[in-house]
């Protein structure tokens, strides 16, 4: 697990939906301190992460531009990560 949310105001391109959730998902799990939420806890767990997406994304919206972009590259934009994502989508469950 990350131990930093990645900051997402100021990319160009703008943070996408993916990026958004990604973060808001990291948030939740560095908060609850659940990495792979149980069945029991899964829906809770999914609604808490779309709320702070989309409350992540009105803050974006809202915010004036950055003067300086951020000081590294969101994961989900990362060569190595894409890869990995690439990887694991062509394998079965």
């Amino acid at each position: 697990m990350c131990r930093n949310i990645t900051e997402l105001r100021g990319l160009e391109p703008a943070a996408t939906p993916e990026e958004i959730t990604a973060a808001a998902r990291q948030y939740m799990r560095k908060v609850s301190g659940i990495t792979r939420p149980t069945d029991a806890v899964a829906d809770a767990f999914e609604t808490a992460v779309a709320e702070v997406a989309a409350t992540t994304a009105r803050l974006l919206a809202e915010l004036p531009p950055r003067r300086q972009p951020p000081k590294t590259v969101p994961p989900l934009r990362r060569p190595e990560v894409r890869a990995r994502i690439a990887g694991s989508a062509g394998r079965a469950p």
